[in-house]
């Protein structure tokens, strides 16, 4: 019953986050049909609104952070009122190349969508960067909620839109210290400066959460790549060399796969030869 509790119901949140990632890494090619996903829910509760409230913005830049096997990014990428581009990020590299099998066999998706290896404790990417950002089904698998959260919020544009889940349900009081109530969870985001929160129901287990960062940036501008992520160690730019970025200042490089994900979690990693 224990070990039930731990690895099932609490997805080894208690164990760590390497435990958390081991985890999905094992039932990643199940995922999908574990969650049986329906397409045309996940347009009408996640993509279109969020398509709405970017309306404004001319070509919006997003951020899924614990994006699992991609399923936002491509409902959202498949929206013909959506103009922008996606970048997904997870710690778990198997459910990214579920992700990335998935974006393959989708006309115009692969282009707009870079899938990033790299966990949620630090996001390499300068602050007031996204015009959108969301997190679904993660946060309390998260080994600190509130620093989490704290790094969706810095890298969101004044103006932004968060979409967040929280843990309802069942299940949540076996959650000890990962989940919070509704008006709990809402006072968190307003004590880190999100305004405009508004509570919406969406599964037995999840509320959906919207909320905006204060002030206002027109935002939209199309940035390349390498103006957008940093080196997740020292924080210096990055630049294309040989499949591969590169660190300008300590030299660090992180492999892009085949499949086409930026591998900033790989511990095998060397600097380039010099030539």
């Amino acid at each position: 019953a224990l070990a039930y509790w731990e690895l099932v119901v609490a997805e080894g949140v208690h164990l760590g986050p390497r435990v958390v990632i081991l985890l999905y890494d094992l039932i990643s090619r199940r995922y999908n049909s574990i969650k049986q996903f329906d397409p045309t829910y996940e347009d009408w509760f996640l993509s279109d609104p969020l398509v709405s409230k970017l309306r404004d913005v001319r070509a919006p830049l997003v951020l899924d952070v614990a994006t699992g096997t991609g399923r936002l990014p491509q409902s959202l990428l498949a929206q013909a009122g959506f103009h922008g581009q996606v970048i997904g990020m997870d710690g778990s590299r198997r459910m990214l190349a579920e992700a990335a099998r998935s974006v393959q066999s989708t006309s115009g998706v692969a282009e707009r969508l870079t899938l990033i290896w790299q966990d949620a404790s630090h996001l390499p990417f300068d602050d007031d960067t996204f015009d959108a950002v969301t997190c679904l089904e993660a946060l309390e698998f998260m080994p600190n909620t509130r620093r989490a959260i704290r790094e969706l919020i810095r890298v969101l544009r004044p103006g932004g839109v968060a979409l967040l889940t929280n843990r309802v349900g069942p299940w949540r009081k076996f959650l000890p210290g990962h989940t919070q109530s509704p008006l709990a969870f809402e006072t968190l985001l307003g004590s880190l400066g999100l305004e405009q929160i508004q509570t919406q129901a969406w599964q037995e287990e999840y509320d959906l959460v919207w909320a905006v960062k204060p002030g206002r940036d027109t935002g939209g501008d199309t940035r390349p790549l390498s103006n957008i992520l940093h080196c997740p160690r020292c924080n210096g730019n990055l630049s294309s060399h040989e499949k591969a970025l590169v660190c300008a200042a300590c030299r660090q490089a992180y492999p892009i796969a085949v499949d086409g994900v930026i591998e900033m979690m790989r511990s095998d990693h060397r600097p380039p030869t010099a030539t």
